[in-house]
């Protein structure tokens, strides 16, 4: 049974493991441990296990802006992005939501454009050569 919940900071050894299964390191720690004790963090559990994790700020122009959307690797393409999304626009403290992607992040364009979510900009030189698209969805 899949668990779609607001973090709690115990969680945070589990978000982490996960985070580094994909970055490679825990560089993001205190990142993620703030935005848990902000109420910023959502995170995906199937049974007992975490699979993933979604953090978000109100920091955009007083709008959610959701900076990480992180799947397990072994468990992507099972709909944990979609289903953080969904609590996401259900749960959203503000009425527009935005959210970025490199434009080499072809599988996270999809889940956007699969949940709803429209493009709404590009910004140049975050990473060279690579731009951002910003993706925004109004509930």
């Amino acid at each position: 049974m899949t668990n779609i919940i607001q973090a709690a900071i115990q969680d945070l050894d589990e978000i982490m493991y996960i985070d580094s299964e994909v970055m490679g390191d825990t560089s993001r720690g205190s990142y993620i441990a703030k935005a848990i004790e902000l109420g910023g963090c959502i995170s995906a559990r199937e049974g007992d296990q975490m699979v993933g994790f979604l953090l978000y700020d109100t920091h955009f122009f007083e709008c959610s802006f959701i900076s990480l959307i992180i799947v397990s690797p072994s468990k992507r393409r099972k709909g944990y992005a979609s289903m953080m999304l969904d609590y996401m626009m259900r749960t959203s403290p503000t009425a527009k939501v935005f959210s970025s992607t490199n434009r080499s992040n072809g599988s996270m364009q999809k889940v956007f454009a699969a949940n709803g979510f429209i493009q709404s900009g590009i910004v140049e030189n975050l990473d060279e050569g690579d731009p951002e698209l910003i993706y925004f969805k109004s509930k």
